[in-house]
């Protein structure tokens, strides 16, 4: 039997659950005639063991290469024929497949969603050719240095944590998958309580919960496989390469998204490196020319999460990057004002509101929030959560960070580098 839930204060949104515990979230949107659909599990690449690194990416790609019913070409023309696309990605902590179609065409859309998640059958020659496109996608990793040091940041941040491998695996561990070691991952970690199929535009509820209630009700409940909290380490790690420029990433331990001090250390990212009116992009850029571009960032995750400051500059301006950088975010955490802190207030606001204009950014975000909270947070909440937020509040968050024991990830011409120790001790003052 399925549950019903009404969802207060936005009488568009309906969420049901079926007896398996499989979710089921629906957003009409009357102005809008296509359907955005998708499937969100709550496991990605953190969800791995060490002899499974990559499976998570594979399967994504798995999914599209022939089920009971179709082929792989069947998959992508009985989307396509009807004007739709269909889509995946792999995170850290979620895997998501994603339908776009007609509003008269979401049927469609579930069955093809359902049968690729319940019914691939995982070929061993699709695989085969499928693990030499995923080889050819991580040589183009290693080839592109500024992809390449944000893996090898979080490496380092996250020492010998599957929160910290790069999503995509590495040749040794790609080669060994089987289509036994798939089955044996999904059975784990795809369980019916841990996805969620979000639908919004031009859709029914009642219909979207009947398809999903045929495509997934057959899923056995089970518990999923436990997650090991995220622990932050730090350290350094520097690859010498012939390069135009080197590539730099300086990281202290962040928060998670579910932590009291998100939004203000998610600020204190903003005013310190987040636009073009940003102390670093004024200091480092408009003031001295160091460097092309220079940004800020938050990477939160659901218990843990990584700040860091990252920009691309020649050998010779090493040093004085990390010098300028570093100055001013310790100068942000003694006098961020707060016209700053408004700025980076509307700034955020105007991310969330204007990711919540497509049918796309709804299910995501409906997705997400009910994987991640249980519930979906309305937008006038997440907006009162962000206006709540004190200047003395994104400094304290800010002076929390810096307290943080460093990473550094560098890529290229890092010879002018400074030692780990000596960036430390500027941070710390």
């Amino acid at each position: 039997m399925n549950r019903h839930f009404a969802e207060a204060g936005d009488p568009a949104i309906r969420i049901a659950q079926l007896a398996n515990g499989f979710t089921v979230v629906t957003e009409a949107m009357p102005q809008v005639a296509t359907a955005t659909l998708g499937v969100w599990v709550g496991a990605g690449s953190r969800h791995e063991r060490p002899q499974e690194h990559g499976l998570s990416h594979l399967i994504e790609h798995m999914a599209f290469k022939g089920t009971a019913r179709r082929t792989a070409r069947q998959i992508a023309e009985d989307v396509e024929n009807v004007g739709g696309d269909i889509n995946a990605a792999t995170s850290t902590e979620y895997t998501a497949y994603t339908a776009r179609v007609l509003g008269e065409n979401v049927d469609l859309a579930i069955d093809v969603l359902g049968d690729i998640l319940m019914n691939s059958v995982f070929d061993p020659g699709e695989l085969t050719r499928e693990k030499g496109v995923i080889l050819q996608e991580c040589a183009s990793v290693e080839d592109t240095p500024d992809d390449l040091v944000g893996d090898v940041f979080m490496e380092t941040a996250f020492a010998g944590q599957a929160i910290g491998r790069p999503i995509l695996g590495t040749p040794a561990t790609i080669g060994s998958f089987t289509p036994e070691s798939i089955r044996g991952f999904m059975a784990r970690e795809y369980t019916p309580d841990r996805m969620v199929l979000a639908a919004a535009g031009a859709v029914e509820h009642e219909a979207v919960v009947a398809g999903a209630e045929a495509a997934f009700g057959g899923l056995p409940a089970a518990e999923p496989g436990e997650t090991t909290a995220g622990r932050y380490v730090g350290g350094e790690r520097r690859l010498r390469r012939k390069l135009e420029q080197a590539n730099v990433l300086l990281g202290l331990p962040g928060c998670s998204f579910k932590d009291p001090r998100f939004y203000a250390t998610h600020m204190f990212a903003q005013v310190l490196g987040g636009g073009l009116t940003s102390r670093l992009w004024h200091e480092v850029r408009e003031q001295r020319g160091l460097a092309y571009s220079i940004d800020a960032f938050l990477w939160p995750f659901s218990d843990c999460g990584l700040f860091g400051i990252g920009a691309g500059t020649a050998a010779a301006d090493l040093p004085q990057l990390v010098e300028v950088s570093i100055a001013a975010a310790r100068q942000a955490t003694r006098d961020v004002e707060a016209i700053e802190v408004d700025r980076a207030k509307a700034q955020l606001k105007m991310a969330l509101l204007a990711a919540l204009e497509t049918p796309g950014g709804r299910i995501e975000r409906n997705a997400r929030q009910l994987l991640a909270f249980g519930r979906i947070i309305p937008g006038a909440e997440v907006v009162a959560r962000i206006d709540a937020v004190a200047a003395d509040e994104v400094r304290g968050a800010g002076a929390d960070l810096l307290a943080g024991e460093p990473t550094l990830a560098a890529i290229g011409p890092t010879a002018r580098l400074p030692p780990l120790s000596r960036i430390a001790a500027q941070l710390h003052g």
